[in-house]
């Protein structure tokens, strides 16, 4: 194997490394904010825990992390805005990353 071939492979690598990364740490997100929004709804517990499933599940509807915002907006009525829910998403994902890398 050439070394342009081996650099090439590992480019590779570390672009599905680091797409596998970002999609854990979108579906951490994701958790985190069902979590946070379960409060705001008086859930705890399991049904905060269920809760939190449902909405990493609403992120596979279609690309990109609007329809995790309909579904938590929805849920939480006017209890949050959107903006406030997208602000609260990009503060999770901070969280999240952080977290995924210290159980790396």
């Amino acid at each position: 194997m050439s070394t342009f071939d081996e650099r090439e492979h590992a480019f590779e690598n570390k672009y599905a490394h680091d797409a596998e990364m970002q999609f854990k740490a979108e579906a951490r997100r994701n958790k985190l904010l069902g979590l946070w929004a379960a409060g705001l709804l008086g859930k705890s517990g399991d049904d905060a825990a269920e809760y939190a499933k449902e909405v990493v599940k609403a992120d596979f509807e279609e690309a990109g992390h609007e329809d995790v915002v309909r579904k938590v907006s929805g849920d939480l009525g006017g209890k949050a805005s959107d903006d406030e829910i997208r602000a609260k998403m990009a503060e999770l994902l901070v969280e999240a990353k952080a977290q995924i890398m210290k159980e790396v």
